[in-house]
């Protein structure tokens, strides 16, 4: 019944109606054909939440006075929960907005590996590790698709760096893109039934990855059966035929010229001028139209019984704390200092201009029009009340504070992009020479706020920083150049220990950073990510012990990018080619195999209780060719005080691979929750997956018989027991 409907709307389609259904007829929008019923395809950018609106053809900000909505953890922060039911939660809200606010795709969720440190949009991304990121994106895009509205995993594939994005080249091993940068992608297809994929900017082995046959055609449809719709990323089309013949069916632009797209006229064009098969051509616009249709009736946009959704919901606040809470990584907590007694505390100074600065409207395509976001200065603040005074010293410069700064300069010209210079204060008169050979000028005047937080600190209860990184850092278009905290945060963080050597450090961003000049004197260390408009308050709560911390690390966090394997094996960002040549050696895998210290291993995060885990076990229920099923056991208790959650980590190695694998590779995980003094025996179940790699011989993943261990793990470095079986087949 459906497959007739949609046959019979496309054999009344022209040729010009189909066209129009295929590109933008406006910058987030394609034309629909009244006639028939077919309405326009409306998209929005939607990492964090709903985008505000821009105008059809213009990308002036139309202005809204209702278009405020939920500002959601980032999806990094949303990896260090390890929690799938929490990803469900956080899909099934975005979904339920973008539809209130009249959307049929959110641009979301971004899920490309963290294969450096450095990448500017690492904090959209779910961190380095495939299976972790296969976990969590199935049921962020099932929630997402339950309120008539498509997901759109992006960006497919190998977009791992900002750096000239819109065209390096992309050279990686097969075995390498199929075990590490496209398992993520299978399982939101396959498992999560994703209805669009958005194809990446750069180029794969000399082809655009917005019209790639391999990609699209061969692995996308052919081998993974996918029957959604493919959109291009933003001005990812380069070419008519290719978009055409490679699977691409919605060709999306940042210009306003639409009847230029690739895909519009000039498609029109190329099948009058005869320089393509003309039947080819038509069947090929037929099976874009197809699956355009087959997804908007899977989302009731033909029938009229679709879901209203809504939008600022007071009710969906208390998922959105909760996800921030459980993404709350605790680093360190020497002599337990940590959670702070409010009842010992009259006077609390909180420093680092991150305390008091909002995140939802900076990091490109992923920034928010925000109903409201609660900072961590804020938060303290509700959640102490009128019995301690809290004071506030920003410690530091930014853009907003006063600084002097200045952008990177155009390589050939010597021309800024910016420049800006709110405030100076300076004993003495400041000059800056440019010229094109500099990359970037920043004079900070931190001296006075320096000297205000160091002297506030003394006579302070307690002293708490929140610094970090900002959306000038973590964004779209640049990657960073060092893993350094800016405005001078290493400095005042080392003065503020020497002052106060029990200072509370926090620091909030989307990726790691370099902690080597203060990390050994520092008692306590909380990373608090991009975390949405509740991350205030849910940092406060694990400040002062009303949440247990119960995040953990997503991304390993090396001691400096100089230690990264997209540095020291493979190269970072590379020029207008860029060869993967550490493989599938990306993260812990690289760390563990080839020991590397770190400053935080993957997986890692305390808790303001203890737990101990014993006695794996494993028993193999299924060894053949095609299906292996392995169950492992293990008992856990929490020994501590309060009630808590762990994450359980399984790890696999191959006692005798024949041929080079990494020392261990996660395939199971579960975060348990225990009351004090709880002991639970927990199962999971390991599939032929995790016991299989890529063979580009064969051209297929292969299990090969022999011994595996075990490792039921606390992080990547803490094994705590180790089994092992055997698999015959």
């Amino acid at each position: 019944m459906i497959k007739e409907k949609i046959e019979k709307l496309i054999s009344q389609l022209t040729l010009q109606e189909k066209v129009d259904l295929i590109h933008g007829n406006g910058l987030f929008a394609t034309k629909g054909v009244e006639r028939l019923g077919i309405p326009p395809f409306i998209t929005s950018d939607g990492p964090r939440g709903v985008r505000k609106d821009f105008g059809n053809d213009s990308w002036k900000e139309v202005g809204l006075s209702y278009d405020y909505v939920s500002y959601l953890p980032c999806n990094t922060a949303l990896a260090a929960t390890w929690n799938r039911a929490l990803a469900h939660s956080t899909g099934k809200l975005l979904g339920k907005e973008a539809r209130g606010r009249g959307k049929d795709m959110i641009l979301a969720p971004g899920i490309n590996i963290m294969r450096s440190p450095l990448c500017g949009r690492s904090f959209e991304y779910m961190g380095e590790d495939p299976y972790l990121v296969s976990e969590l994106v199935v049921p962020l895009v099932q929630g997402i698709e339950e309120n008539d509205v498509s997901s759109c995993v992006k960006h497919f594939a190998v977009n791992n760096q900002e750096t000239r994005r819109l065209d390096v080249d992309v050279e990686v091993s097969e075995r390498a893109l199929r075990e590490i940068y496209l398992p993520g992608f299978e399982a939101a297809v396959k498992r999560g039934k994703a209805k669009g994929i958005m194809g990446a900017y750069n180029k794969l082995r000399g082809t655009h990855c917005c019209h790639h046959d391999v990609l699209f055609n061969e692995i996308l449809r052919g081998e993974w059966g996918y029957e959604g719709i493919i959109v291009s990323d933003w001005g990812g089309v380069h070419d008519t035929k290719e978009a055409l013949m490679s699977g691409l069916d919605i060709e999306m632009s940042v210009t306003n010229d639409f009847d230029q797209y690739y895909m519009a006229q000039p498609l029109i064009d190329l099948i009058e001028r005869g320089e393509v098969d003309k039947k080819t051509a038509l069947a090929r616009i037929d099976e874009k139209v197809r699956h355009i249709l087959n997804v908007m009736n899977a989302l009731h946009m033909l029938d009229g019984e679709r879901s209203a959704g809504g939008y600022n919901d007071y009710a969906d606040k208390a998922s959105l704390r909760q996800t921030a809470r459980e993404s709350i990584v605790l680093l360190k907590n020497d002599k337990n200092i940590l959670p702070l007694d409010r009842k010992r505390i009259r006077k609390l100074l909180v420093v680092g201009e991150n305390a008091n600065r909002p995140h939802a409207s900076g990091g490109g395509s992923a920034e928010i029009k925000a109903l409201y976001e609660i900072t961590p200065l804020m938060g303290i603040q509700m959640l102490l009340g009128g019995n301690t005074e809290v004071v506030y010293k920003p410690g530091y410069f930014n853009e907003d504070n006063g600084n002097i700064w200045a952008s990177a300069a155009d390589s050939e010209n010597g021309q800024a992009d910016s420049l800006n210079q709110d405030i100076v204060e300076s004993p003495a008169p400041v000059a800056i020479e440019v010229s094109p050979e500099q990359k970037q000028y920043r004079l900070e005047m931190n001296e006075k706020y320096m000297r205000e937080a160091l002297e506030a600190a003394k006579d302070a209860d307690a002293v708490v920083f929140v610094g970090g990184l900002t959306h000038d850092y973590d964004t779209e278009g640049q990657d960073r150049a060092d893993m350094k905290l800016p405005y001078d945060q290493d400095r005042l963080i080392s003065e503020l220990l020497k002052v106060r050597p029990d200072t509370v450090v926090t620091l909030v961003a989307g990726s790691p950073v370099d902690m080597s000049a203060w990390l050994d004197d520092a008692p306590s260390l909380i990373y608090s990510w991009y975390a949405g408009m509740e991350g205030g308050m849910a940092l406060a709560e694990v400040i002062f012990g009303d949440v247990n911390p119960s995040g953990h690390l997503p991304e390993t966090f090396p001691i400096s990018e100089k230690d990264c394997p997209a540095v020291v094996l493979g190269e970072f960002p590379g020029g207008d080619k860029v060869h993967y040549n550490e493989d599938i050696f990306v993260g812990y895998r690289y760390y563990d195999t080839y020991d590397v210290p770190v400053a935080f291993p993957f997986g890692y995060g305390l808790s303001y209780t203890d737990f101990v885990m014993t006695g794996i076990r494993a028993e193999v229920v299924e060894d053949t060719v095609e299906s292996k099923a392995v169950k492992v056991s293990f008992d856990i208790s929490n020994i501590g005080s309060r009630a808590g959650a762990a994450v359980a980590q399984i790890y696999v190695a191959d006692k005798y691979p024949k041929v080079k694998k990494a020392a261990k590779e996660l395939k199971a995980f579960e975060k348990i929750y225990l009351e004090a003094g709880e002991t639970r025996e927990i199962s999971m179940m390991l599939e032929r997956e995790a016991f299989t790699y890529y063979d580009e011989a064969s051209h297929q993943f292969r299990a090969d018989a022999g011994s595996y261990m075990l490792m039921l793990a606390k992080n990547a470095e803490e094994i705590v027991d180790i089994t092992e079986i055997e698999l015959k087949n």
